[in-house]
């Protein structure tokens, strides 16, 4: 009676209470009322009790060792099913007990163990079933990569007779389109293996499985004209065989082509469901087509009655990651804030938009609030917030995520990097590469590319060379790195040559890479070269010029002098003149003391950024050189009114691992008073080399003294003096400035890097200076 009301029973939480009432009743349990108990347990996911009863049995039969190792299988515990197994004897071992075993190995992706046991099973007399078959194939689509592979299955298969079955005829299919994705075999070869199987199965044997295989095979394999003639030529419309179409067609950029393919489904009648809809939102969202994306949004909450909950998540979701990426991070937090249930890619499909779009202080918001964090979680916040200046809480938050026993990926490695980058801090950086190295990591394409940026920008070009000549593998995004750090240390010449050499590789140029290269020339004053690389975007690549290569192209001609020239393209725009053409134009006219220019430069970004310092400097300064004493107090009272502060000058230096920080006048730093007294004795020093302070720099109305003081207060001189004192001998002084260097301790550098021997770098907000025996790498072009 025991045993057939077990058997009977549909709802698992019972079997529980019909166990209390045998244990209380004081009959003893026979072995196939443990074993439909032990069934009852695994299936309400109370595996340990499960597990308690069948220990207390004491030769477990093969059904009760079945059960329980297909419960541990579906609960991903492969250990226990793997130990469970090794102690069952062979001699009550069965066909079914292999197959829940190797079924548990491919279902935790371990294909080695699944084909090794299948071996084992084989070598020690079990015959294999039609249910092994479709295991083993299954784990062998995960490590197949060699088409000998699939055909020694194959041939299995065929010599037991179990091709007609349509669960092994689909694995066997869908082992030889994974094995096509394989570098190592011709793809063409294996989905051909794999479409004679499908061609010669008699239409009974094509069931939805079969269809949805090799159309999915062939879009994987990125044969998109094969899969569209196949699902053409369906009588039956199967819509997950659509779904994978639309997908491909997402995934490879042809968003008209899935559209298109939307608006065949719907006029057919096939149902659209959540991977339908969220592979066409995917589409909008990659395309920046909002229109269509709003517009599949409504036809969802128009038409999609009592959706599941799966269904509401995974669109949602997508919806959340629509919205963010066409710049409406309202829409996208009112979804997210009104969902039923969230999961974990929810989260982070907000806190990735509020990061791409530079809200760090909502996404540090969001990033706290979330219950769970994944890999994906903390590196997306390390890189957003080096991405946006906030280097020191980046690295700080690279820190605790190890803490917290979260071991790096490459991608968070490179948001670490990043955030050395944005410190200048190469003692972090150096280290952070020793642990690529140890971990493997060194062959990441993306850490090698923050490497590059990160050496360049610490000072060290020629290690940020050594990187890219390294790196197993390159993309333009590498060479625009590498461009770029050339051009900041003012190798305009070397970046040239490697454009050139990035051309014979033949990488095409993007329009990042033509902005590096211009900045190299601007940097450099090589303008015929940098007017031939901005004739060539249009002319050979088909890449329009935007307002950045304008205004970078302005800036080479005003750096040169060449203001007719400048003044020419200006006018020749496609567009008004907007803030970042007008700041070339004032940066030319301040370093040429061509004021009327530069004063109507200054003018008009006012009007553009009112709220931009810099503007109202270099106003005040130029009045200030012309001697226009009034305007000075003009601009600076219309500062006061608009409630615009000045950026304090500041510059930081790392010694023994410790940055650093100096501000003008500073009476802060615990050793300041000996700085200024060392620095003294270097003026004199200098003074014997013939340095004489230039107090142009020094825009006040007051005595020669007064301003030769002011000058020796600059944050960048407190910085290298400070590195002079503190790092030993022979080591180079790397400081960092978040200001422009001002041309006084420009010329400053160049005669202490003679009276100390030493070698000076300075990174300004705009580039590099390499200060050597009496010389600036930028020649005084700057």
């Amino acid at each position: 009676m025991g045993n057939r009301y077990l058997a009977q029973l549909t709802h698992t939480s019972l079997a529980r209470a019909v166990h209390a009432h045998i244990v209380t009743s004081g009959f003893k349990s026979f072995p196939l009322i443990i074993n439909r108990l032990i069934d009852h347990y695994c299936k309400s996911s109370n595996i340990p009790y499960a597990r308690h009863l069948f220990d207390k049995i004491p030769k477990p039969d093969i059904v009760a060792t079945t059960t329980l190792l297909s419960a541990y299988s579906v609960a991903g515990n492969i250990k226990l099913a793997h130990q469970l197994f090794k102690v069952t004897p062979l001699t009550i071992r069965d066909t079914v007990s292999y197959n829940a075993m190797i079924t548990a190995f491919s279902h935790s992706h371990d294909g080695h163990a699944a084909l090794q046991l299948f071996i084992q099973m084989k070598r020690l007399g079990f015959v294999p079933d039609p249910f092994t078959f479709s295991s083993v194939l299954g784990a062998l689509s995960l490590i197949a990569d060699e088409e000998r592979h699939c055909q020694q299955l194959h041939c299995e298969v065929v010599k037991r007779g179990v091709l007609s079955v349509p669960s092994v005829l689909n694995a066997l299919m869908s082992c030889y389109v994974c094995c096509a994705s394989s570098p190592l075999v011709d793809s063409c070869l294996l989905m051909a293996a794999a479409r004679k199987l499908f061609d010669e199965a008699s239409t009974s044997l094509r069931d939805e499985p079969s269809w949805t295989t090799i159309i999915a095979g062939y879009v994987r394999n990125g044969d998109l004209v094969a899969a569209r003639k196949l699902l053409d030529g369906m009588t039956n419309h199967i819509a997950v065989a659509w779904n994978a179409m639309i997908s491909g067609y997402v995934h490879r950029g042809f968003y008209e082509e899935a559209f298109d393919l939307l608006r065949r489904m719907h006029s057919l009648g096939i149902q659209l469901d959540e991977y339908t809809y969220t592979s066409v939102i995917s589409a909008a969202s990659n395309a920046g087509l909002f229109y269509i994306g709003s517009q599949v949004h409504a036809y969802v909450l128009r038409t999609v009655v009592k959706p599941s909950q799966h269904f509401v998540l995974s669109v949602n979701n997508a919806l959340i990651t629509f919205y963010t990426k066409c710049g409406k991070l309202v829409e996208a937090k009112r979804i997210f804030d009104k969902m039923p249930v969230k999961d974990l890619v929810s989260w982070n499909a907000i806190l990735s938009g509020y990061v791409n779009a530079r809200c760090i202080e909502e996404a540090n918001t969001i990033f706290r609030e979330m219950p769970e964090r994944s890999l994906l979680t903390w590196t997306v916040m390390i890189s957003g917030l080096a991405q946006n200046g906030f280097g020191e809480e980046g690295l700080k938050l690279f820190n605790q995520m190890k803490l917290e026993g979260l071991d790096p990926c490459d991608y968070a490695y490179a948001g670490a990097i990043a955030s050395c980058s944005v410190l200048g801090s190469l003692d972090n950086g150096q280290q952070l590469h020793s642990q690529i190295i140890r971990l493997g990591h060194d062959s990441s394409l993306s850490v090698g590319n923050a490497l590059i940026t990160m050496y360049a920008r610490c000072g060290l070009v020629e290690a940020a060379d050594t990187v890219f000549l390294t790196m197993p593998y390159v993309d333009s995004v590498s060479w625009n790195a590498m461009i770029a750090a050339l051009a900041q240390h003012g190798h305009g010449v070397r970046a040239i040559q490697l454009y050139e050499q990035m051309l014979k590789e033949d990488i095409l140029p993007d329009r990042i890479t033509f902005l590096t290269i211009l900045s190299a020339c601007s940097h450099a004053g090589l303008v015929k070269e940098g007017r031939h690389y901005f004739d060539t975007m249009r002319a050979h690549y088909g890449i329009t010029p935007e307002e950045d290569h304008y205004s970078r192209l302005i800036d080479l001609f005003c750096r040169a002098g060449m203001f007719s020239e400048a003044k020419t393209v200006t006018e020749s725009m496609p567009f008004e003149p907007s803030a970042p053409i007008w700041e070339a134009l004032l940066s030319g006219c301040r370093i040429h003391g061509n004021m009327e220019l530069g004063i109507k430069a200054a003018e008009q970004l006012l009007k553009l950024l009112p709220q931009q310092d810099g503007t109202y400097i270099s106003l005040s300064n130029m009045y200030a050189t012309l001697g226009q004493w009034d305007e000075v107090a003009r601009v600076r009272k219309l500062m006061r009114e608009r409630g615009v502060k000045k950026e304090p000058g500041c510059s930081w230096i790392e010694v023994e691992n410790m940055v650093h920080v100096f501000l003008v006048d500073d009476a802060v730093h615990p050793e300041v008073h000996a700085v200024y007294k060392y620095l003294e004795q270097l003026v004199h020093e200098m003074r014997k080399l013939g340095y004489v302070p230039d107090t142009k720099y020094v825009l006040h109305d007051m005595e020669s003294e007064q301003k030769e003081n002011a000058l020796s207060t600059h944050s960048e001189k407190l910085a290298v003096v400070y590195g002079i004192m503190k790092i030993p001998l022979g080591a180079t002084i790397r400081v960092f400035k978040n200001l422009r260097i001002c041309g006084d301790c420009h010329n400053a550098f160049k005669f202490i890097s003679k009276v100390v021997d030493r070698e000076i770098i300075v990174r300004d907000r705009k580039r590099f200076h390499h200060f050597r025996n009496g010389e600036c790498s930028c020649g005084n072009y700057w």
